[in-house]
């Protein structure tokens, strides 16, 4: 079901200018693997240009198929988040990043390319045989992708990353890991610069938009619920499917 669409309206008590976007875009949130929400939503989003806020892959069932979607839409613009991280860094060095990221929903993504008989307590050359038959699985052209993800996209006083920034920094001197990962001051502490920060990661009963952050990650993989916020100059509206 969708919700009904919710208009941000500025609150009194924050001097804040509301969101500005050079144009209006649409974000959605965290998809990790599901494929079928993400199908749903996109015919109901107005043409507008797309962000997607990373967190494809992982605890869904059907990563293989997210990223076939997203791979096959470049006009769809991606960044990477954590769960992006933590599947490149297991290609990267298995034997030491393996068992964190089957233990974070890697074992699901892992499935949704057809391999099977892995265990989340898998150690050594187990995780190499793993990783070799992911990457044989996924293509070097999906591998290519997925490295090749920003992790920031800017409009007007409008930011989109995945998991959250410095307060204290302007954001496009942030290191990649704070946006996939997140900084601890982030829900904290209101950004000074007046900008508004689109982010997923932390899920939210229901998506919002208050003191300069936009939150869309309704937890799509546990609660069928997959948010996208239309953010336009003015207001910000949100649709889930």
């Amino acid at each position: 079901m969708l919700n009904a669409l919710r208009i941000f309206l500025n609150k009194p008590d924050i001097e804040r200018a509301p969101p500005a976007p050079d144009t209006p875009f649409v974000a959605i949130g965290d998809i990790h693997g599901r494929a079928d929400l993400l199908t749903r939503l996109l015919p109901r989003l107005p043409d507008l240009p797309i962000i997607c806020v990373g967190d494809y892959v992982d605890r869904g069932d059907h990563s293989a198929d997210v990223l076939r979607l997203l791979l096959d839409r470049p006009e769809i613009i991606c960044l990477s988040g954590n769960h992006e991280d933590m599947l490149l860094r297991f290609i990267d060095t298995p034997e030491r990043e393996g068992g964190r990221w089957l233990l974070h929903g890697g074992m699901q993504t892992v499935a949704s390319f057809g391999l099977g008989g892995i265990s989340p307590s898998a150690r050594g050359e187990e995780l190499v045989k793993l990783r070799d038959a992911l990457v044989e699985a996924m293509g070097q052209e999906m591998l290519t992708w997925l490295r090749d993800l920003p992790t920031l996209w800017q409009s007007g006083n409008v930011a989109v990353l995945h998991a959250g920034a410095d307060p204290s920094k302007p954001l496009n001197t942030q290191k990649p890991q704070t946006l996939q990962w997140g900084h601890a001051g982030f829900l904290k502490t209101p950004r000074t610069d007046g900008m508004w920060v689109v982010h997923g990661h932390t899920v939210v009963e229901a998506p919002n938009a208050e003191d300069g952050r936009i939150a869309i990650d309704t937890g799509a993989y546990a609660t069928g619920r997959l948010t996208a916020a239309i953010v336009e100059p003015g207001q910000v509206r949100f649709e889930t499917a």
